[in-house]
């Protein structure tokens, strides 16, 4: 019956065409204007790293002027200083710790032709890659003992390793960085987590990096540091004066695998600051925080109250497609009295008008949602032109959302088709026979 009953609603598309196209564009225009905000949203909001979120800590310290907090709603710095996080690093009090900042340095090329060209990096302790499980095509990350010694060794992303080594296995090449000579040890996958939890501090849907350093080079100046620092007293003259100053540009993140490790971990963030505090540091209320990754996106409010407004916008001009919807949905069944009528006094009842009913508001739904697709997709090209690198990543529809737009439009007109089909139902065909 229900292969019937399709074949029945496409000759009553077809039919009625100029009407069901109508009902085709508004669901279609609603599914479109709503699924181009609830896809950005939802890529926004997404798990970069599912399986190990919830063990994933980022450190923040109140180290700021006593005066004034670093943030409006009382937060603490986003960063940490380098002395601060340089002891935390060295305490290894946690499972695993990681101490990185953002980089930049200069790529020279070995061969007749070949260009420098500027790359951008990360320079990082070696539990970098560990933490956040960066996939390796070649080689691996380095180890501590690198770390310790300051070895001028890099990792490279596939694309770097592609450009320079034509993306064949370079561990145990060497690359001339800055104008010194660095081991390659490893090439990763593409990597590019969405959004860019470890480091949110200069955009937080920015693509990663490109070659991947010990952190310790930064203080050789083996390596140029770059990213956001802010500073609430001026850092004094010289590179070692910034090491030693007040100034935050550093991230932090632990990995503690149960809530008795955060605790303890939280306690001795507590203890320190206390040290701090009778050297004259630390001046501001105790305020030590840790928050795991979708705790910490959601205190960065990474979905900006204005995405939340446009989606919740978007959805109300969808009920108002279904609305219409609604109407012109009334119009067409009320209009088919005549034949409701004639097929209840042969005996059709009302479950089977109404299954068949239904079913063509379904198919218009189907429809609707196909084209909704396509107007999201023009509206998630046109956002990606209007803001540009701004929301690089976050413009394209996967599987989630395809299937999502197709049952919402069905779903939808199904709830819209609901009382139109009531009310053609409940033809009396008595009227009706004696009305022809």
């Amino acid at each position: 019956m229900f292969s019937y009953y399709l074949r029945l609603a496409w000759i009553s598309i077809i039919k009625h065409w100029g009407l069901s196209l109508v009902m085709i564009t508004a669901i279609g225009l609603g599914i479109g204007a709503s699924m181009t905000t609830v896809t950005v949203n939802y890529l926004m909001s997404a798990n970069p790293i599912p399986h190990k979120s919830s063990v994933l800590y980022n450190v923040q310290l109140d180290s700021w002027d006593i005066n004034e907090p670093a943030n409006d709603d009382g937060s603490p710095p986003e960063q940490l200083t380098y002395r601060d996080a340089t002891y935390l690093m060295s305490a290894k009090k946690a499972f695993r710790q990681n101490i990185q900042a953002q980089a930049h340095s200069v790529i020279e090329p070995e061969g007749d032709g070949a260009l420098p060209f500027m790359v951008s990096a990360r320079a990082n302790s070696a539990s970098f890659f560990s933490m956040f499980d960066l996939p390796f095509i070649y080689g691996s990350g380095w180890d501590q003992s690198a770390d310790d010694n300051k070895e001028q060794v890099v990792v490279l992303s596939s694309e770097i390793n592609q450009r320079v080594f034509g993306g064949e296995d370079s561990v145990g090449k060497s690359i001339k960085i800055g104008g010194n000579y660095f081991k390659v040890v490893g090439v990763i996958d593409y990597w590019n987590p969405t959004p860019k939890f470890y480091d949110i501090s200069t955009g937080a849907f920015d693509d990663s990096e490109e070659i991947f350093v010990p952190f310790s080079l930064i203080a050789e100046e083996k390596i140029n540091r770059s990213g956001n620092t802010s500073c609430w007293k001026p850092p004094g003259d010289g590179f070692q004066a910034f090491l030693n100053s007040e100034c935050v540009w550093l991230q932090f993140w632990v990995e503690l695998p149960n809530e008795q490790a955060k605790e303890e971990y939280l306690s001795f963030l507590n203890a320190y600051v206390e040290e701090q505090k009778a050297l004259g540091r630390f001046e501001r209320p105790l305020n030590n925080r840790l928050n795991n990754v979708m705790q910490w996106l959601e205190q960065q409010q990474i979905v900006s109250d204005d995405a939340v407004m446009m989606m919740t916008m978007s959805f109300m001009f969808l009920v108002v497609c279904l609305l219409n919807t609604v109407g012109l949905l009334l119009a067409k069944f009320i209009g088919k009295a005549p034949e409701i009528g004639l097929r209840q006094a042969l005996g059709a009842s009302r479950r089977t008008l109404f299954s068949q009913y239904i079913i063509e508001s379904g198919c218009i739904g189907v429809a609707g949602g196909l084209l909704g697709l396509l107007f999201a997709w023009l509206g998630l090209q046109g956002i990606e032109s209007l803001y540009g690198d701004m929301l690089k990543g976050l413009t394209g529809l996967d599987t989630t959302m395809i299937v999502s737009a197709i049952v919402l439009a069905v779903i939808t007109s199904i709830i819209a088709g609901l009382y139109p089909t009531w009310r053609a139902c409940n033809v009396q065909p008595s009227q009706q026979l004696k009305s022809q």
